[in-house]
């Protein structure tokens, strides 16, 4: 490729970056001018208190309402005008997330500062706990739909995956009366639904996307009629598994605010921060890893140099499964405690979200989860505090962070380039 070519190509990228921060910087100036003149009159007299702390009490950032919310409009006006003047190459990404928490900050300002009398505060250690709770089944079938996408095979089957996980858990760890147990057989649940997508998806060459549709209404009617002939029927015999203890970590857990977040948690927190790591450094850092990029990204290429195609996909596959298998028993096991009809409630959905916007990588899937989380305990707490927004946009929160952050956040994003492409050997 000439230097001239090489030239005329980094142009061509630098105008897009530069298309691409005037488009958003202009959202942000709109929004941040919004978010300052309409949360700023909707705010009342009352200060907005986020408390390092459960409860009231403790050390608290105190706001003024009304101040706050227009200070964190402007800024966020800021980083959108910064973005037009071209300050994009390096800074692209900071001034976007400048922006986006400062709109969250203003929206903040006016909501707690509206609350009745006594609950108008954050309390950010209790947020934090829950953003984590609701994102940890997310990590586990975001990390399950990279394992199987990284390796070509699109899965839609999470939702099934975790459903079979909780069904699972739930069922043999009250029959076993061991979570230990119950951890296992929700990882052999979720191996089911992903035998059944390898065996569909790689052997017969059935359109993964309509398959993973189908995988997931299996799993809801299968479990659904196991739960009204066994678990409803008998729930101290069939549904009431023993779950796992609250581990704390001495030292450690008396760290303020990250402490009794990180370390005064159950086993799956833990679990779920290991899987990351270990996914992470097995995808880009071995030989497995290296394979299976190679036959998700070009089969062929990967066959004609040893590399068993199918086999890995295989192998990928299952393991996913089991990842989102144990995703599954977070709740039976240790959020709830027993097993409801169809509980998953659309978090597969939401989980092959958090995979997309986090670029299939196992760190863009944590953090995307972690995000989703952070809008499903906020809408629990905008409903604690008497929101003034209706309970039905509330529980709608979570679902629309979904769609505009795969929509507007990540922007032009590529799949493994053989993801969904069935393999036949020539």
């Amino acid at each position: 490729m000439s230097t001239a070519t090489i030239e005329e190509l980094e142009a061509t990228e630098q105008r897009a970056l530069l298309t691409k921060a005037r488009v958003t910087g202009a959202i942000l100036i709109l929004a941040g001018a919004f978010s300052a003149i309409a949360f700023g009159a909707l705010a009342t007299g009352q200060d907005a208190r986020f408390t390092l702390s459960e409860d009231a009490a403790g050390a608290a950032l105190t706001v003024h309402g009304t101040t706050g919310a227009i200070v964190f409009g402007v800024i966020a006006a800021g980083a959108g005008a910064a973005l037009i003047l071209g300050v994009a190459k390096r800074w692209y990404l900071w001034l976007l997330g400048i922006g986006v928490v400062a709109i969250l900050l203003s929206f903040l300002c006016w909501q707690i500062s509206s609350a009745p009398p006594g609950l108008n505060y954050m309390p950010l250690i209790d947020i934090a706990r829950g953003t984590f709770n609701a994102a940890l089944p997310l990590i586990f079938g975001a990390l399950g739909g990279v394992l199987c996408e990284r390796s070509g095979v699109i899965n839609v089957a999470i939702e099934g995956q975790l459903l079979m996980g909780a069904f699972a858990g739930a069922l043999v760890g009250t029959l076993a009366a061991s979570a230990w147990a119950g951890l296992a057989a929700a990882a052999v649940g979720g191996l089911l639904i992903s035998l059944l997508l390898a065996f569909f998806a790689i052997r017969y060459l059935v359109d993964q996307v309509v398959l993973g549709i189908v995988l997931n209404l299996f799993a809801v009617g299968l479990t659904g009629f196991l739960y009204e002939r066994l678990m409803q029927t008998n729930q101290a015999q069939y549904n009431q598994p023993v779950g796992f203890p609250v581990w704390r970590i001495p030292v450690l857990a008396d760290i303020p605010v990250i402490g009794p977040v990180l370390f005064e948690a159950s086993i799956f927190l833990y679990l779920a921060l290991a899987a990351v790591v270990i996914i992470h450094i097995g995808l880009f850092r071995t030989r497995w890893g290296l394979r299976t990029r190679a036959v998700g990204e070009h089969p062929t290429a990967a066959d004609t140099v040893g590399v068993r195609v199918r086999g890995t996909r295989y192998r990928n596959v299952l393991l996913g499964g089991v990842v989102a298998g144990v995703g599954g028993a977070f709740y039976t096991l240790a959020l709830v405690s027993q097993f409801t009809k169809n509980m998953i409630g659309g978090k597969g959905f939401i989980a092959l979200a958090a995979m997309i916007f986090g670029r299939w990588s196992p760190t863009g899937a944590l953090f995307a989860a972690l995000f989703f989380g952070f809008a499903d305990k906020l809408a629990t707490y905008l409903g604690a505090i008497s929101s003034p927004i209706p309970s039905q946009f509330l529980n709608m929160l979570p679902y629309l962070a979904t769609i505009l952050a795969v929509a507007g956040l990540v922007g032009r994003v590529r799949a493994p380039a053989a993801d969904g492409k069935p393999y036949v050997k020539g």
